[in-house]
């Protein structure tokens, strides 16, 4: 089945590179005979899907999760294979929607309010006399 990251990028199933292996954790003799543990891979600069921008998007933004260019997700949590396959999916759809997403717009730092200043200072304040009661009388 294909992978729809978003309307504008369906991932086709022939670009996705599927693993399996023994996985480890709860499922008494199960976990011994099954290739439950899935690693999903998709390797971005081969695939023919996206758009110059979109790949260059994708590549700054991953670039610490990549391996030759590759993403690889990994789903070890449940005993069916065929859950841990559609948890890949999920993980990878979203980590490849946050990193296409827009960037936030940056915020411009303004002074504070002059009311906020004085609540602070008397917050300030009224700290520092409940420190001040704190402290031992040394009879001068």
């Amino acid at each position: 089945m294909d992978l729809e990251v978003s309307p504008h990028l369906v991932i086709p199933r022939a670009e996705l590179r599927w693993k399996f292996s023994r996985s480890s954790g709860p499922g008494g003799q199960h976990v011994n005979t099954s290739d439950s543990r899935v690693q999903l891979t998709w390797s971005i600069p081969e695939s023919a899907v996206l758009h110059d921008d979109q790949r260059e998007m994708l590549l700054a933004r991953l670039h610490g999760r990549l391996v030759a260019g590759a993403v690889t997700v990994t789903a070890a949590e449940q005993r069916s294979q065929l859950r841990n396959r559609e948890l890949a999916l999920a993980r990878l759809r979203a980590l490849l929607r946050d990193a296409l997403a827009p960037p936030s717009a940056v915020r411009r730092s303004t002074r504070p309010t002059l009311g906020s200043a004085r609540r602070q200072l008397a917050a300030k304040k009224a700290r520092s006399a409940i420190k001040q009661q704190r402290q031992r009388y040394t009879g001068d």
